[in-house]
Order: structure tokens, then C-alpha cells, then sequence
């Protein structure tokens, strides 16, 4: 195929879309990777967290019952109880915001693997669309001229042809026989 054709860069220009759209596929897929690693390890710290968390409610009621049983020591214990219970509220806090962040992100990034998808196939109609139209438009006519300028190249040898010798005798059947 020749490079001067319009054929040819209506081709390069389609395998180029092609491959970008496969590129950007590809770097959605990885970030969709990634998205589920992230996932996975805020899972893996909450599993971690929420034992700690337990165990430090549980430190808050023994430390009351202590402060109960221990007034001289009570304003302390009581301090020390309410920071715990803060610090607690906001560990929980940030774990939901951690969930809340990691399930709008893979929300996202399932849209874009979809966006993805849909664009392929609609890049791939687009060049079933362009080599059809190429077939019809420009093979198919090209296919009848050269038929059309073959059959015109075999009328003028046919023409120009020498005239054929004449027949100066009669063949038998076994002259005439080949085989």
C-alpha cells in the first residue's frame, strides 16, 4: 500500500486511535488495581483498629469503676477517661470517613472502567464504520475498473492480435486429438 494513498492514513489513524484507547484501558485497569489495594489495606486497619477500640472502651468502664471506688484519684482517671472516649470518637470517625472515601472512589473508578468500555466499543463501530465505507467506496470500484481495464486490455490483443494462418489442409480426427 502506498503511503501517498488517503487508504493508508485513514488505516494509520484508526490503529492509532486504537492503541490510545487500549492505552488509556490499560491505566484504568492498573488504577482500578490500585483502588483495590487501598481498599484492602483500610480494611486490613480497621480489622487492626476496632480490637484497640474494644479494648480501650473497656479501660474507659474499669477506669470509672476505679474513679468510683478511688475519689482521691477521681478528677484524674475522669480526665484521662474523656480523652480516650475523643480519641476513640475520632478514630471512628476517620474510619468512616476512610470507608466513606475508599467506596466513592471505587464507585468512580468502576464509572470510568465503564466510560472506558463504552468508548472502545464505540471507537470500534467507528472503524467497522470506516473500512466498510472503504470497501464500498473505494475497493469495490477500484476491483471493477481493473476488471473493466483488464477485459479491454484482452479486446485490444484480440484486436492488434497477427491474423491466424489459414487452414491450407484437412486434419484427421488423431491429428486433431490431445492427450
Amino acid at each position: 500500500m502506498d503511503s501517498q494513498t488517503p487508504i493508508f492514513w485513514i488505516m494509520v489513524a484508526s490503529i492509532a486511535i486504537a492503541v490510545s484507547f487500549i492505552v488509556i484501558a490499560l491505566a484504568f485497569i492498573v488504577i482500578a488495581i490500585f483502588v483495590a489495594k487501598i481498599v484492602r489495606t483500610v480494611k486490613n486497619v480497621e480489622l487492626k483498629v476496632e480490637p484497640l477500640i474494644e479494648k480501650a472502651n473497656l479501660i474507659s468502664i474499669q477506669g470509672r469503676e476505679i474513679a468510683e471506688q478511688f475519689n482521691a484519684v477521681s478528677g484524674h482517671l475522669t480526665t484521662t477517661t474523656k480523652n480516650l472516649a475523643e480519641s476513640t470518637g475520632l478514630i471512628k470517625d476517620q474510619v468512616g470517613e476512610l470507608k466513606l472515601l475508599v467506596g466513592q472512589t471505587t464507585i468512580i473508578a468502576k464509572d470510568k472502567v465503564a466510560l472506558v468500555s463504552q468508548t472502545i466499543d464505540r471507537t470500534n463501530l467507528q472503524v467497522k464504520t470506516t473500512a466498510d465505507f472503504v470497501e464500498t467506496k473505494i475497493v469495490e470500484p477500484a476491483r471493477e475498473i481493473a476488471a473493466i481495464m483488464a477485459g479491454f486490455r484482452k479486446g485490444l490483443e484480440v484486436l492488434l492480435a497477427p491474423a491466424p494462418k489459414p487452414l491450407d489442409r484437412v486434419y484427421n480426427d488423431d491429428d486433431m486429438f490431445i492427450g
